[in-house]
């Protein structure tokens, strides 16, 4: 017969606790996203094609993404990783065959490592908009 440990139910809802607040950092660190907005067309597309994975390795530069990119709150980028690799873009990790969409809603400088970019790094600046 299997005892029930009172302690256990804390600790579970602690553990529960600290992966919604880590789901909410990570969506607030990119200025989340407006469900809302529904499929508009995204003001920046990038596509990483297939065999890029294969070309870094190589020694090859590829020229996909800009080192930076200064976009407004409001704008939405649009990543498609076309690969066989998953690939690090900065603030966001891309799986193999996966689009990334991110409507920006916050300003802030977004950045962090990039496995396709020649420099190795990728920002992202999202500004108010001059309506603002």
């Amino acid at each position: 017969m299997m005892k029930h440990d009172p302690q256990s139910a804390p600790a579970r809802l602690l553990i529960a606790l600290f992966a919604a607040l880590a789901v909410i950092v990570t969506l607030s660190a990119c200025g989340g996203s407006d469900a809302s907005s529904g499929p508009e067309e995204p003001t920046f597309t990038f596509v990483i094609p297939a065999g890029a994975g294969d070309q870094i390795e190589a020694g090859e530069p590829l020229d996909i993404l800009p080192r930076e990119l200064r976009t407004e709150i409001g704008e939405t980028i649009m990543i498609v990783n076309e690969d066989d690799q998953a690939h690090i873009l900065g603030p966001w990790f891309l799986g193999a065959g996966e689009t990334l969409r991110q409507r920006f809603v916050t300003p802030g400088v977004f950045d962090g490592s990039c496995s396709v970019h020649p420099s190795g790094a990728f920002t992202v600046v999202v500004e108010p908009t001059d309506e603002a």
